[in-house]
């Protein structure tokens, strides 16, 4: 075995190991090539969108299926090359075709390998002695089961990416369209009855708990990114997170201790802030020099929040320093996943964007 053919057999195992890392261990931030690959694409995605100007939101959205269209070829190509290489050495000899003469340039070994991937016997070429044979039954069956492997893959992904959405349009719809965590708690308790928001909030926390592991399955959602900013991962977790500090920190404890104390207000919270926080970790996001910057002067903002509060006949026993230290514990997590999938705050913290529009008016 010469050293060429060694350098094949290293290099389809790097790439096979990626692909088991990537689609069967299935794990965020597991994968030996793809994690970087992926960025790198994300990176080009994001740089020809900015030429776009005004459509650069449209542009993005195109993200997520450039990506996986290009992680198949580069898992593709990187198989080719690795038995391209172990083929090259056999052109001529053990590997030829049934006349005329064998080329034994490197691009006929990838012509080769291309078809002994795909389909045993495949082409011109054929294998003559049983070592040949066998490693052109060992390529069929990788093309296959990678292929296989990739089908599945795909449908897991789209169907997790289905059920993202459902979610955010879902939180959206419950916030009547305004992506305001206030007009959702006022929605969930008119007249101040909180009788079925346990059960609303606990469904709620029952679907981000399957999107957060499904970021975490399928590190491709990270990059499938939406013209509308209702479908955000940053926007639909903010608004979970705002809606959970208000409840914490606006509602009358005595009155809403059943609300305020109930597992499904936690497990949102806490289940928000992993999603963002598995974001964080897996997702090249913005660092702390380049997070926008956005005053937090959370007193008009409260004062918005009890106005919807009280047309909603909801008591109120507000705190406004809680809320103030709440919100600036998970915040930060929006303000650095938001910005590198090409939302900005403005889009995320609808309540604030509004206040702003009304003071500058």
């Amino acid at each position: 075995m010469t050293v060429e053919q060694i350098a094949g057999a290293g290099l389809m195992v790097l790439f096979l190991a990626d692909i088991f890392l990537t689609v069967l261990y299935a794990r965020a931030g597991t994968g030996l090539l793809a994690p970087r690959w992926n960025q790198l694409v994300w990176a080009s995605v994001r740089g020809v969108a900015g030429l776009f100007g005004r459509g650069h939101s449209s542009a993005l959205s195109f993200g997520g299926p450039v990506i996986v269209i290009m992680l198949i070829a580069f898992w593709a190509l990187g198989l080719t090359i690795g038995a391209a290489l172990i083929i090259r050495p056999e052109l001529g000899a053990a590997i030829r075709p049934s006349s005329g003469g064998t080329p034994t340039d490197f691009m006929t070994a990838l012509l080769v390998a291309g078809n002994s991937l795909s389909i045993v016997g495949g082409g011109d070429y054929s294998p003559h002695t049983s070592t040949t044979r066998i490693l052109f039954l060992a390529n069929s069956l990788i093309g296959a089961s990678v292929l296989s492997l990739m089908l599945s893959y795909l449908v897991q992904v789209y169907s997790a990416l289905r059920e993202r959405n459902a979610l955010a349009l879902t939180v959206d719809l419950m916030t009547g369209c305004t992506g305001d965590a206030a007009q959702m708690l006022a929605r969930l308790g008119p007249d101040g009855d909180f009788s079925n928001a346990t059960s609303e909030l606990s469904n709620l926390a029952r679907l981000l708990a399957m999107t957060k592991e499904a970021h975490h399955f399928y590190p491709l959602l990270f990059y499938f990114r939406f013209r509308e900013p209702f479908y955000s991962v940053s926007r639909f977790s903010f608004i979970l997170l705002d809606l959970t500090t208000l409840i914490e920190t606006t509602l009358d404890r005595q009155q809403h201790s059943a609300l305020v104390r109930s597992a499904p207000v936690v497990s949102l919270q806490s289940c928000a802030r992993l999603l963002l926080a598995t974001l964080d970790r897996n997702f090249p996001t913005v660092g702390e020099k380049q997070m926008q910057s956005r005053t937090g002067d959370f007193a008009s903002s409260c004062a918005a929040v009890l106005e919807t509060l009280r047309r909603a006949g909801i008591k109120t026993n507000p705190d406004a320093q809680r809320y103030a230290d709440q919100r600036g514990q998970w915040e930060p997590l929006v303000r650095r996943v938001g910005p590198k999938l090409g939302y900005d705050m403005n889009e995320i913290d609808c309540r604030r964007t509004r206040e702003e529009g009304a003071t500058l008016k």
